[in-house]
């Protein structure tokens, strides 16, 4: 009965940051105060469309890539999203990029307890921790750990910092959406409240639409996505930020 009450309590817990994370890194004392009041959304636009490329995902069932919430862990529930965007990354690479090695036999064909498993043989590489894994180099070590002991030596990884300017990470999106490589992507904190479920996060940028004035980005995380303005995105007004992690397959460098 202790278990079930302790599970019930971790679960409203974890709903409650879903709710709004920004109220989980304030209390985890992560969160920069900020004295501005912003009302700020995400206006989706119906600009013509000059530009849209989108990466063919994968489901599991009639759900678009993982989910951490499917972990029965509670520190993966919380802090499993390095784990996550890293399994996405696997089952796509194998499945349109014939990186095989490093995902499932059955990767097409996953059942939600598969995938589970398959988070949980990624954790020890991506592990959750209090702080979160919140430094590229820290998913970048890790993922290029577990890529080496399945044998695959083409995938690389290079940094793109979150300090770096809004035309640059434009171009850098659309390079590697254009070369067939989704773009994990990690966000710290974020002052524009219709960012709260990004933040502190990591998950997969796999599609972009340049639509008149506006850059549209395609997010992935907890098995949906949505369109999200990049210039709105990038612009977290902190000075600590995350960044993006660019993919490169090494037979393609060196041609």
């Amino acid at each position: 009965m202790v278990a079930d009450l302790r599970e019930m309590l971790e679960n409203q817990w974890v709903s409650e940051i879903r709710i709004d994370k920004f109220r989980f890194v304030e209390q985890n004392g992560f969160y920069e105060p900020d004295s501005a009041k912003e009302k700020a959304g995400v206006d989706k636009g119906k600009g013509k469309t000059a530009v849209k490329h989108e990466l063919e995902h994968f489901y599991i069932g009639d759900s678009y890539g993982g989910n951490q919430d499917w972990f029965p862990t509670f520190m993966m529930r919380i802090g499993g999203c390095g784990a996550e965007t890293a399994c996405d990354s696997s089952v796509y690479f194998a499945l349109r990029r014939g990186l095989i090695k490093i995902a499932p036999e059955n990767a097409g064909g996953m059942s939600r307890e598969e995938y589970v498993r398959f988070a949980y043989k990624m954790k020890p590489y991506l592990s959750p921790r209090r702080t979160g894994i919140d430094r590229l180099d820290i998913y970048m070590d890790g993922y290029a750990q577990y890529l080496r002991d399945c044998g695959e030596t083409r995938l690389s990884m290079t940094s793109f910092d979150g300090t770096e300017p809004y035309e640059a990470a434009k171009e850098a999106i659309m390079s590697q959406i254009d070369k067939g490589y989704p773009v994990p992507t990690l966000i710290l904190n974020h002052r524009n409240k219709a960012f709260r479920d990004y933040v502190w996060h990591w998950f997969l940028i796999n599609g972009y639409d340049a639509a008149d004035e506006r850059f549209l980005v395609k997010t992935v995380t907890y098995s949906k996505y949505e369109w999200l303005d990049l210039r709105e995105l990038w612009d977290t007004g902190y000075e600590r930020r995350g960044g993006f992690v660019l993919y490169h397959i090494m037979e393609e460098l060196e041609s």
